[in-house]
C-alpha cells in the first residue's frame, strides 16, 4: 500500500512548481491508478471494494482536473496552429 502511494511523491515537485510536462505525463501515469481502482471495484468485496471505489473516483477526478489545467495553461500560438490545421 505504501509503494502505491510513493509513486506518486515522484510528480510532486512539478505540480508544486506549476510545470506544464508534469501534468502532461501525470495524466498518462494516473491511468494505472483508474484501471487498478476499477478491477478491484468489480472484483472485490466489503471494505476494498469500497476503497477501490474511491479510489477510483480520486483518480478520475485528478485525471480530469491534469486536462484542464495543461488546457489553461497552453501557449496562444499553440491554439493558433490547432485551428489552423
Amino acid at each position: 500500500m505504501v509503494l502505491k502511494g510513493a509513486f506518486l511523491l515522484i510528480p510532486l515537485f512539478g505540480i508544486l512548481r506549476g510545470k506544464r510536462y508534469t501534468y502532461k505525463w501525470l495524466s498518462l501515469f494516473i491511468q494505472f491508478y483508474l484501471m487498478e481502482g476499477l478491477l478491484r471495484a468489480t472484483s472485490d468485496h466489503g471494505l476494498i471494494q469500497k476503497l477501490a471505489m474511491a479510489e477510483t473516483f480520486l483518480a478520475a477526478a485528478l485525471f480530469v482536473l491534469t486536462i484542464l489545467f495543461v488546457r489553461a495553461t497552453r501557449a496562444p500560438k499553440e491554439e493558433k496552429a490547432a485551428q489552423q490545421s
